[in-house]
């Protein structure tokens, strides 16, 4: 079934930016790329749904979920029935619209939302309850008033891949945190999650065929807890999600619109695997759970055989759990120095033929060798790898895709190679550095690095770009490292406002986005993390620290007196 009748009433009417077209509070984010409002409004509590008995039923229960909110929440039931709703909400499959596309009419009669797919369908219901009072995400009765501002929307990402990475190896989240995360990323449209399951710090992901990598691998003696590597806790400190808790996630982020991406970081950021299986090393150990952060030479013993059994079994319990397309294999700080001395792996070389060559060691092949295998295998699969941008060093294999980290140039230099490329420059989108310069009343951070939320909004991720690059830019992703972060609090601090920026950088065009006007809407997306109970960084209203250590925040001119230099510096690694 086609629904032709909006999209032609949307090209008469002529649409207009969402920042230059205003005339009334407007306040969604991300903002929607072509909205023009009207006058007056439609009452939507008790109001009938009609959902198109072409939608999939999937969809159709995620609609009928809203529905059921909607009722509880304004005290006035709406009914459901098929096809179109006279006078109510009628939801309507359009295929002519594009995937993750939306479009909404609503005028003081009648709301009719037209999409191709499942998410669209979802991204136009988000938008819908952000016109609403906050109260919409809430659990009690409000009287309202429950009224949609008349608008007609046409609406589409901008990039398909929009993500947050979250680290669950240096701190571990519960599955209840973990899913707290997702909904506020649904709220605002994001797609993707980036679980970081494995590191030198923990293993976290349950293997009933190895499983010393969980009665080992997961758990660490101590935590560093400043910037001085030898400063520890000296508390047992782990834990790993089972199997089932990770389908549990897995379906969960499913049905609000996002896709989790897995991440097995190697051939480096092994040690927990290593201090389970002391063979898949190049010393043979003794190797012990890392309590401090930064970089481990030991890494992947990778001119044995079986590591690669090792690395294939792992991948196979893995993909039996996540349906992603992508895979994400890590390959970032990967020391050689282990590989240089190892006469397994200098067996490896010479057997390959490999040869310090175009400004690379013949070590640096070796990875791209352990990539490429790596790569072939998930492919054998059904299955694309994503890797950090160190995978470009040397030779990379056709069809990788390569996550920019070390500011842009690596992304630039993929795309320059013909690479797709999601952008996460760790000077725009690392959300794991500072709120603000307040570094005495902010919780401790990665560094002594500040990263405001109006930094992360004035990101352009194709600045920079070669001309006709442009398509190769598939994402953007925002990075949540947790190597400080020890509580929910601190997580979601660090997290909240910077995504709500970052969701605009994913999803607005160029052309559409306006600070001041996300600013402004930034005053209801804050009644949303309230009566969702999130704890967010207020630095943009004038307040700054964790909740019960919350103080007014410095004028400029104070922030200039601050001797910084008396705040011990750590180094990001």
């Amino acid at each position: 079934m086609k629904h032709l009748g909006l999209i032609s009433m949307i090209a008469i009417a002529g649409l207009l930016s969402c920042s230059k077209a205003q005339t009334v509070p407007f306040s969604v984010i991300p903002a929607p790329n072509e909205v023009t409002l009207g006058e007056g409004s439609f009452n939507i509590a008790g109001a009938t749904f009609g959902i198109d008995d072409a939608i999939p039923e999937e969809t159709a229960a995620m609609i009928d979920g809203f529905r059921g909110q909607l009722s509880k929440v304004s005290g006035r039931n709406s009914a459901c029935v098929k096809g179109t709703a006279e006078g109510g909400v009628s939801f309507l499959l359009n295929e002519n619209l594009g995937q993750e596309e939306y479009a909404l009419n609503i005028t003081p009669s009648s709301v009719v939302v037209e999409a191709a797919d499942y998410n669209g369908f979802l991204y136009a219901v988000q938008t819908i309850k952000q016109m609403l009072p906050a109260a919409i995400y809430g659990s009690s009765r409000v009287r309202g008033p429950w009224k949609l501002q008349t608008a007609s929307i046409l609406d589409a990402p901008r990039f398909r891949y929009r993500g947050i990475l979250l680290d669950c190896c240096r701190h571990f989240w519960s599955v209840e945190e973990t899913k707290r995360i997702i909904d506020i990323m649904s709220i605002n449209k994001l797609n993707r999650l980036h679980w970081h399951l494995t590191e030198d710090q923990g293993w976290r992901i349950e293997s009933k065929k190895y499983p010393k990598l969980n009665e080992v691998g997961s758990w660490r003696s101590g935590t560093q807890v400043a910037y001085d590597r030898e400063s520890s806790d000296s508390v047992r400190y782990g834990g790993y999600y089972t199997q089932d808790q990770l389908r549990e996630v897995v379906a969960y982020a499913a049905e609000r619109g996002i896709t989790v991406i897995p991440e097995i970081d190697l051939p480096g950021h092994m040690v927990a695997a290593v201090s389970s299986y002391p063979e898949l090393g190049c010393t043979g150990g003794p190797y012990e759970v890392r309590k401090s952060w930064g970089i481990s030479k030991d890494v992947l013993c990778v001119g044995k055989e079986s590591t690669f059994k090792f690395l294939e079994d792992v991948f196979d319990e893995l993909l039996d759990i996540f349906p992603s397309e992508y895979i994400n294999i890590g390959g970032d700080e990967a020391p050689k120095d282990r590989w240089k001395e190892c006469p397994v792996c200098q067996k490896k070389i010479k057997e390959l033929r490999l040869k310090d060559r175009d400004g690379h060691t013949k070590e640096q092949y070796l990875q791209n060798y352990v990539t490429k295998r790596m790569q072939d295998y998930l492919a054998s699969k059904g299955r694309k790898i994503i890797g950090w941008d160190e995978i470009l060093e040397g030779e990379l294999a056709p069809g990788a895709t390569v996550m920019s980290w070390r500011g842009t140039k690596g992304g630039i230099a993929a795309v320059e190679k013909g690479f797709d490329v999601v952008m996460s420059p760790n000077t725009y989108l690392y959300i794991d550095y500072y709120n603000s310069m307040e570094y005495d009343r902010e919780p401790l951070c990665i560094g002594r690095k500040c990263l405001p939320v109006e930094k992360v909004y004035g990101y352009e991720p194709m600045e920079g770009m070669p001309e006709g690059g442009e398509e190769h830019i598939i994402g953007v992703q925002a990075n949540l490292w947790t190597e400080y972060i020890s509580t929910p609090e601190h997580l979601e601090y660090n997290l909240l406002p910077r995504m709500s920026a970052a969701s605009e950088i994913q999803w607005c065009s160029a052309g559409n986005k306006d600070f001041q006007r996300f600013k402004a809407s930034m005053d209801h997306m804050r009644e949303i993390y309230d009566i969702l109970g999130y704890t967010y960084c207020k630095y943009m209203w004038g307040i700054v620290g964790l909740p019960g250590h919350e103080q007014p925040a410095r004028s400029r001119e104070a922030l200039d007196t601050i001797d910084i230099k008396t705040i011990e510096k750590g180094t990001y690694e």
